[in-house]
């Protein structure tokens, strides 16, 4: 986990004090790892955890209990592993959002995640702000593929990469700039309201949006959208270049 000291001393983005807090739980076998990343989301004045637990029919059950905004979900848990919680949760509490805390040896997991409902994947190594950035998101109705998580996703959910390139850019010849514009921000990870923000409407207009572009490139949800936007070209790659 990468170590959280000095977030505080980092300028956060102005999220005022009666922001409602995105309320969060935290669900690892590894107490290292929990505290780690406990302690990144305490840099978050707009972020709470309610909850921890140390396997999967425990973050099942506190899911139940305490109604949070964000089920943070470690894949491997004794009990009931972090998948099998995952689709119990999305099925029983439908308004608490999942995403998954991943390593890059559990990238053939992902696509059975994203099967069940989950809609963030984030390294538990990763960069604190992407982890931050990530719970925002799906908080917000969002969905967020870390980076290096979305390299891995793409080559796992099929074959060679240039073809499957080369088919999404053919899957979003369908769609208007504006509808490209709305996928590229869905890559990203951002919510409605954010996506609004960005390009100046109302979010009703972004909404229609988000689900003209669902229909048309005949996907389920979010994540596997944000999956044809990456695989297209239409997300930057903050690697590339280095």
């Amino acid at each position: 986990m990468t170590d959280p000291h000095g977030l505080h001393g980092r300028p956060h983005g102005g999220h005022p004090a009666a922001t409602p807090s995105v309320r969060v739980l935290l669900a690892d076998d590894e107490a290292v790892i929990r505290a780690g990343v406990r302690a990144i989301l305490a840099a978050d004045p707009g972020i709470q955890v309610v909850a921890e637990a140390v396997d999967g029919r425990a973050a099942v059950e506190a899911v139940r209990a305490h109604r949070p905004d964000v089920a943070l979900l470690d894949i491997r848990m004794p009990r009931l592993d972090g998948l099998a919680a995952c689709e119990e949760i999305v099925r029983a509490v439908p308004g608490t959002a999942v995403a998954m805390l991943t390593t890059f040896s559990e990238d053939a997991y992902i696509a059975r995640a994203l099967g069940g409902g989950a809609t963030g994947f984030l390294l538990k190594s990763g960069d604190p702000y992407e982890l931050l950035a990530g719970v925002r998101a799906v908080a917000g109705g969002g969905a967020f593929l870390s980076p290096a998580v979305a390299r891995h996703v793409i080559a796992e959910l099929g074959g060679e990469r240039l073809a499957r390139g080369a088919a999404a850019r053919a899957r979003i010849d369908a769609l208007t700039a504006r509808e490209r514009e709305v996928l590229a921000l869905v890559g990203a990870g951002l919510s409605n309201a954010e996506i609004a923000r960005r390009l100046h409407l109302v979010e009703g207009t972004v909404k229609g949006h988000v689900s003209a572009v669902l229909d048309r490139l005949a996907v389920g949800n979010r994540v596997q959208a944000a999956i044809v936007a990456h695989e297209a070209g239409l997300v930057a790659d903050p690697e590339a270049g280095t």
